[in-house]
Parts: C-alpha cells; sequence; structure tokens
C-alpha cells in the first residue's frame, strides 16, 4: 500500500485532533468550522479549536465570576456550578459582551490559575486569540445567527515593533562551518555529528538559500527534488503546490547529501522504490521531524551568536531581507516566500540594514556649506 504524502498525513492527523477537541466545545462550534473549511488549511483550524476552547473554558470558570451579561435566564447557574464549555448554548453565545471579551483578554496576560506564569501569553499571542474570536463572532454573525459581534467594537491588541532577527552574511557563514565542523559542540553531541554532518549542512544551505517553511522542508520528498533544474517541489500553506530554486552552491550541499542518503537507503531491487521517500531522514532512517529541526538549528545558531534566538523561521527571515537587499523586488521576495498579501512581506522581511540607515543621515542636506564659526 502506497504511503499517504507527508502533507496529507498531517492533515489527518489535525483533522482527527480537531474532531477531538470539537467533542468538549459547545455543539454549535461544529457550524464555524465546517463553514471555513474550504478557505482554511487544517493547521488553522486546530489553532482555533484551541484558542476558541480556552474561551469557552474561560466563560465557563471561576475566572470569569463578575460578569453578569452571560448569567441568561436560561441558564443562570453557568457560573454558579461551573458547567462545562459544551453545555453553553446559542441563546448564551448572544449574550457575551464586550466587557466579558476583554475580561478574557485581561485573564490571559496573567491567569490567576498559572501562579508560575508558565501559560502567561504574550502580547503576539493575545493578538492571535483576540482574530482567531473575531473570526469565530464573524461567522455567526454572516450567518444571521447573532445580530451583534462584540469583537467589532473593540480596539485590536497593539504589538510593539520588534528589529527583525536574522543572520548576517558573516554569521550565515559561520553557521555553515560550524554545521561541518562541530567544533563548538559537546562530546556527546560530536558522537552523532559524525553521522548526521551532511545531511545537517544540505538542510541548513536549503533552508537559507530558498527561505523555506520548516513544515514544507521537512515534507520534502527525495522526488520533489530535481538536481538537474535546481529547484524543489513544495506544498505551501493552505494545499497550494510551487517549484522554489536553489543556486549552485546549496545543490552542491544537496548533492553530496543524496549520494550519502542513497548509501543509508537503497533503492529496493524490481521496484525502484526506497522505504522512506522522505528527503531528509533522521538517525533511525525516518522522515525528520519539525522538532528536531529545530533543535538542530538551535544546536548550531547557538554557537555563532548569543544574542540572538535563531529559529527556523528566523532563517527565512535571513533569506527575505536579503533576497530583498540583493533585488529591492517586494513582489519578487512575496511569491518566493508564498506570501498572498505582499504587505505581510513588506513588514516582516524587507528589513533595512544599518548601512542605509547611516546612508539616510547624510542624504539631506540642511545647507550648501556650514559658515565658519566665529570666535
Amino acid at each position: 500500500m502506497t504511503e499517504l504524502p507527508y502533507h496529507e498525513q498531517r492533515d489527518r492527523k489535525n483533522e482527527a485532533k480537531l474532531q477531538e477537541l470539537l467533542s468538549a466545545l459547545p455543539l454549535f462550534c461544529a457550524d464555524f468550522f465546517r463553514g471555513i473549511e474550504p478557505s482554511t488549511s487544517s493547521m488553522t483550524r486546530l489553532s482555533y479549536a484551541y484558542d476558541i476552547g480556552m474561551f469557552f473554558d474561560f466563560l465557563t470558570s471561576r475566572h470569569a465570576t463578575g460578569s453578569p451579561s452571560i448569567c441568561t435566564e436560561a441558564k443562570p447557574e453557568i457560573r454558579s456550578f461551573g458547567l462545562s464549555a459544551k453545555d453553553f448554548t446559542m441563546k448564551q453565545f448572544r449574550q457575551i459582551s464586550v466587557t466579558d471579551l476583554e475580561r478574557y483578554l485581561e485573564y490571559l496576560k496573567y491567569r490567576p490559575d498559572d501562579p508560575d506564569h508558565r501559560n502567561t501569553n504574550k502580547e503576539q499571542g493575545i493578538k492571535r486569540k483576540f482574530f482567531s474570536l473575531k473570526s469565530f463572532f464573524g461567522y455567526f454573525q454572516r450567518t444571521g445567527q447573532i445580530t451583534v459581534n462584540p469583537t467589532l467594537s473593540m480596539q485590536v491588541p497593539k504589538i510593539r515593533e520588534k528589529e527583525i532577527v536574522r543572520l548576517n552574511q558573516k554569521e550565515i557563514k559561520e553557521l555553515l562551518k560550524e554545521a561541518e565542523s562541530g567544533a563548538g559542540l559537546s562530546p556527546r553531541q560530536k558522537q552523532f555529528h559524525q553521522k548526521t554532518k551532511v545531511r545537517d549542512c544540505a538542510l541548513l544551505a536549503l533552508m537559507l538559500g530558498t527561505g523555506i517553511r520548516v513544515s514544507e522542508c521537512v515534507g520534502l520528498n527525495l522526488s520533489d527534488v530535481d538536481i538537474k533544474e535546481q529547484g524543489i517541489h513544495i506544498h505551501r500553506k493552505g494545499g497550494k503546490e510551487a517549484t522554489v530554486y536553489f543556486s549552485d552552491e546549496v545543490a552542491q550541499y544537496l548533492e553530496r547529501y543524496l549520494e550519502e542518503r542513497r548509501t543509508l537507503c537503497p533503492i529496493e531491487r524490481g521496484t525502484g522504490t526506497q522505504d522512506e521517500p522522505a528527503l531528509f531522514l533522521s538517525l533511525r532512517k525516518k522522515r525528520l521531524t519539525v522538532r528536531s529541526v529545530e533543535y538542530l538549528v538551535k544546536k548550531y545558531a547557538s554557537q555563532v551568536t548569543t544574542t540572538k534566538k535563531i529559529t527556523p523561521h528566523k532563517l527565512r527571515s535571513t533569506y527575505g531581507t536579503t533576497l530583498y537587499q540583493e533585488t529591492g523586488d517586494i513582489y519578487l521576495v512575496a511569491d518566493v516566500l508564498g506570501h498572498k498579501d505582499v504587505n505581510t512581506t513588506k513588514k516582516h522581511y524587507a528589513a533595512m540594514d544599518d548601512a542605509r540607515r547611516r546612508q539616510a543621515a547624510t542624504a539631506v542636506r540642511l545647507r550648501e556649506s556650514m559658515p565658519e564659526h566665529e570666535e
């Protein structure tokens, strides 16, 4: 039996988890997820389910006490008897007010049930949860099941602008050098490094040289790589497919790894296939996971810089900002990175380097020449 492609396996797991979460949510929530299914990915729907589940847990917990708007005549006991989220009715849902939502966002900043702040949400997390609710309420307003959408009367949580974290050219060179040598690794890490260094270099070079997402990287199969055309076939967010091209330098790293890869999992005689179709394999000869790649990047990047927290997504940021600086074409960057909205590209990847900022200091002249100083 032919194994399902990675992205289909991932979608099936996400859908199974979504159904599990839905079983603990109010019955009307299923309408929302059914309605957004054609236009969203399985990962997006799963994230919505977690966020919406947390909201209903809050409403039916003691932490929401003091918000009388949901204590309707139909179920005034929802506070005092702590009914579960599943018991929440559409009639009660219509009673949710701006105040209820504001109290929820306040709760996310500092959760009384989490004194160690392990689950306290930061600005980005709070904003994401707010937009999940905005989409949720928006669906029921569009379908006529509620007449008032309280999220429309709220201010969007603000996020302080942060400097884009990325590697500079020197750090990129040092990262690949570290992956090749393993000089800064611990004795235990060095034991495994000899077995993985060719793979690790190829993976890092591919991510740095194409800007693909970590999920797209681990989802690659051998059949997705065309060395001759120097391209890879990837599955984007939302189910879209695309071909991304790479440089001669990246091709060299990949060719070296593919040669080693053939010895690890030789092609079966008579079938022309391999047991594991994945491009990047673990030491157990199984497809690398997202978490494994996150650890891999952290392991090498920590030897290169101690002031930057480098993740796989920061490698994507590095590629995006470098490509923009080299070409000045924001639309090209958006297309290569797979962004639907070019404004996303402008916000996250069109970073201005320090050299250009210094140019700005001398670009505008106040006078033709400075007057001589009189003593």
